[in-house]
């Protein structure tokens, strides 16, 4: 039992940092797809980001999510974590989890820092959608919010024991409980700031490029290399079977959306645009992501292939309803982590599922189980966007949220950090703009 506990806390705290590393793969895919003037804001955005939700799930976000309490929200472990353990009693029950041994067992430390990684992601997935002109205050408040008061109580809803998860509803590593999520916050701040000026002009989407394909490129793989962390590590045991065979349905997702993304945008676009590829990607990963300990490698192709086909077309359907996005952080995270939610009760298998739970826990039946996917969809995503919404307009009366039009033409890089990602070339810009051409 005791190297079984060393194995489990080992497995669990490695798959944990590899996940807090895919913060810096959200920051290049973000700073590549946005303009050079905004990059240090980005970056100073998704580094900031997680010690804000370290502080806001270490003070509340915690016995919130975990806590024993209600079906709706946990009510033990507030203000701090304390005790010996605030992890729910009903901790084999927590989708997560190939034993309920495995889960009690584990120390209390190695929980939170798994589960910390993970809001961390939630908060960052907002930081993409409502780039290029937030303020940087109201953007460090709400991910404040986020990560403290509406990550965990849906999260409690499905991972602490909730109604949801008495429902039937399912969500291995979190289609739902952090990509849609973040989606759905994302959704209501992008809706209350508005597009970005010149996106939109005289009925006409007008592109705004990226300033570097290079570190979206470098960030996409980061991701890829994280999503090991972030499916297989949602074992929370070291089980070699299990282990493996989610790598391989993650990567099945991935490549599977990467192609199908590609070659969807080659026929509709003309050219196999590499920002599709890389959301692509990105969406299979989110699509196979509640699922990937359920189901088969064929029907993580599927799923995949799908997320693929699905982003490229969310990505102009945003567009169309004028609703702007830099990074395309609505049709990965948002369309997809609905999708792969839904796809959990359309693939999943009895004969993954028992293996899974090694607690004799199945689904209760096909439909059963879809109509659970479909509630529990419709409800996280009611909650969140409505309290989305009020928290991001509580902090638009109070601190604004927007920056100026100024600052906003100059970047946000000078506006709010007062300094430039790439001086040289402004330096450069600047000398060259005052050599006449004659001499």
């Amino acid at each position: 039992m005791e190297t079984k506990v060393i194995l489990d806390t080992m497995w669990v705290l490695i798959t944990g940092m590899l996940v807090f590393f895919m913060n810096l793969g959200f920051a290049m895919v973000e700073a590549g797809f946005t303009r050079s003037k905004n990059t240090v804001n980005i970056l100073s955005k998704n580094f900031i980001v997680f010690a804000v939700s370290s502080l806001s799930f270490w003070f509340i976000g915690w016995g919130l999510m975990f806590g024993n309490g209600s079906g709706f929200v946990g009510l033990e472990g507030l203000f701090g974590i304390s005790g010996a353990d605030n992890s729910p009693a009903t901790g084999g029950e927590y989708q997560g989890v190939y034993s309920a041994l495995s889960w009690a067992t584990v120390p209390l430390m190695a929980k939170f820092f798994f589960q910390l990684v993970f809001a961390g992601t939630a908060a960052t997935i907002v930081s993409g959608a409502v780039a290029e002109r937030i303020k940087y205050l109201s953007f460090i408040l709400f991910s404040f919010v986020i990560v403290g008061f509406i990550y965990p109580i849906t999260g409690h809803w499905i991972w602490g024991g909730g109604w949801l998860a008495g429902l039937g509803f399912w969500d291995f590593a979190g289609s739902t409980v952090v990509h849609s999520v973040g989606g759905w916050a994302a959704l209501a701040g992008v809706l209350i700031l508005g597009p970005r000026m010149g996106r939109y002009k005289d009925g006409k989407v007008n592109p705004i490029p990226g300033h570097s394909m290079p570190l979206a490129t470098i960030g996409a793989i980061v991701l890829w290399l994280g999503w090991f962390g972030f499916n297989p590590g949602s074992t929370m045991a070291a089980d070699p079977e299990a282990i493996a065979r989610i790598c391989i349905t993650t990567n099945s997702g991935a490549i599977a959306g990467l192609l199908s993304s590609t070659i969807i945008a080659w026929i509709f676009l003309g050219k196999p645009d590499l920002s599709m590829t890389i959301n692509g990607c990105l969406a299979g990963l989110v699509a196979v992501t509640a699922s990937c300990a359920y189901i088969s490698v064929s029907s993580a192709l599927i799923i995949g292939t799908t997320a693929g086909v699905l982003v490229v077309f969310a990505v102009s359907w945003f567009d169309r309803l004028r609703i702007d996005d830099p990074v395309g952080a609505l049709s990965v995270h948002l369309v997809n982590g609905i999708f792969g939610t839904i796809a959990l009760g359309l693939f999943a298998e009895d004969r993954f599922i028992a293996n899974t739970t090694g607690n004799g826990l199945f689904f209760g039946g096909g439909f059963d189980l879809l109509i659970a996917q479909l509630t529990g969809v419709v409800a996280v995503g009611i909650f969140v966007f409505i309290v989305s919404l009020a928290a991001w307009y509580a902090i638009k009366s109070a601190f604004g949220l927007r920056v100026t039009k100024q600052e906003e033409y100059e970047g946000l890089d000078i506006g709010e950090h007062g300094m430039e990602s790439y001086p040289e070339f402004s330096i450069a810009s600047e000398h060259f703009s005052n050599v006449s051409l004659d001499k």
